[in-house]
């Protein structure tokens, strides 16, 4: 016969029951109370949505304390579009964590528990805080721009060789309308990366000299590269001794491209590339011309542009928070000298009015004076 159950297991049993009543108890007063914190905004994520699910705070540096009232761990997001700006990880149900972060001024939207739940908003204003902030310029903002402009490099410097065979095909060929157009065509990825390439004097010298700086013209020796080819092509009608020039051509853009992937890059120089290129078309390419055979210069400014025009955006992407004035500015600027060139496409250059080259070339030194004023607004830090 069992004895019956003794006295002190009824109290046991008794003790844990008033324990997890009490850890339940804790648990709901933990979810529900506003922790004592000195965060910029409490924010509260229970089963379904943020309280408050719409959140207004001035730029700067702000501190979320995020408090979980749902019965599963959490993690809480700050997000711009469809990057992260920052999070809180598993929070366990009645506990919270504190996040600080640098806001700049914008929407964002807040995660809130399950990822099928309604996102929250968070509108953060314009303060002197998030300006100063953005003001601070450090090698850090221009990472992004750096990198892009090298794979645009890399990227426009293999095409440049890829044209330039296809050129040197036509010619082997003897079709001499094929090679026409091929040339027009190869020209278009070097106008591109040309502010940074006609830096690389000595592959200039050989790839774009002009015969009217060389002693002898279009008779002298160091007369190669895009503009002998253009003068065989258009001025003599021929395809004939131009696959030497055409494979010495391949080859040198070949050492341009392996030049353009290891250049070195920083914030000085890419400040300088893009206000040089557009000062450089308007002194002397616009009012000039520079295909002085084919005539299709309004083509070849249209890759120059294309070229300025990826600098342009990449700078602007550290000068807007900074300057928005001077942001829009750039911006006005580039549209118009954008304009002005598409105006002119289809026009033999040697037609075009020199009324309306000075024009153009206004448009060009107005973009290259306000680019001019990037360094000393931007600075570094």
């Amino acid at each position: 016969m069992s004895n019956p159950p003794s006295r002190g297991i009824y109290l046991a049993i008794l003790g844990a029951a008033v324990l997890a009543v009490a850890g339940g108890a804790a648990f709901w007063t933990a979810s529900r109370q506003k922790p004592q914190t000195s965060a910029d905004q409490i924010v509260t994520v229970d089963a379904r949505s943020c309280q408050p699910n719409a959140i207004t705070v001035p730029g700067g540096r702000r501190s979320f304390e995020i408090v979980n009232a749902s019965d599963r761990p959490i993690e809480w997001e700050i997000v711009d579009g469809v990057m992260v700006v920052a999070e809180r990880e598993n929070i366990a149900p009645g506990f919270h964590a504190t996040l600080a972060v640098q806001l700049a001024p914008g929407s964002y939207e807040m995660t809130c528990g399950l990822l099928t739940n309604p996102r929250g908003t968070l509108t953060v204003t314009a303060s002197d805080e998030a300006t100063a902030a953005a003001s601070e310029v450090t090698l850090k903002k221009f990472l992004g721009p750096l990198s892009e402009y090298r794979v645009y490099l890399v990227m426009q410097g293999n095409q440049a060789v890829k044209a330039a065979e296809k050129l040197r095909d036509a010619i082997d060929a003897g079709d001499l309308p094929a090679a026409r157009a091929a040339w027009a065509e190869a020209r278009l990825p070097y106008r591109r990366v040309e502010p940074l390439a006609y830096r690389f004097s000595d592959l200039e010298n050989v790839i774009d000299p002009s015969a009217a700086y060389l002693a002898g013209r279009e008779q002298d020796p160091g007369f190669t590269g895009y503009h002998r080819i253009e003068y065989g092509l258009f001025a003599q009608n021929s395809t004939e001794g131009l696959a030497p020039v055409a494979d010495r051509l391949v080859a040198d853009l070949g050492t341009l491209a392996e030049r353009l992937k290891a250049a070195p890059l920083d914030p000085a120089l890419l400040l300088a590339l893009p206000g040089a290129m557009a000062r450089q078309l308007a002194e002397a390419q616009i009012p000039e011309g520079e295909n002085s055979y084919a005539g299709n210069d309004a083509r070849d400014l249209t890759a120059a542009t294309e070229g300025i025009a990826k600098l342009t955006g990449l700078l602007r992407q550290v000068v807007a928070s900074v300057d928005p004035k001077l942001d829009a500015e750039l911006g006005t600027e580039m549209q118009a000298a954008t304009d002005a060139v598409a105006a002119l496409q289809g026009q033999d250059w040697s037609q075009v009015p020199a009324e309306q080259r000075q024009k153009l070339a206004a448009d060009f030194t107005r973009l290259a004076e306000t680019l001019d004023r990037l360094q000393p607004i931007i600075g570094m830090n």
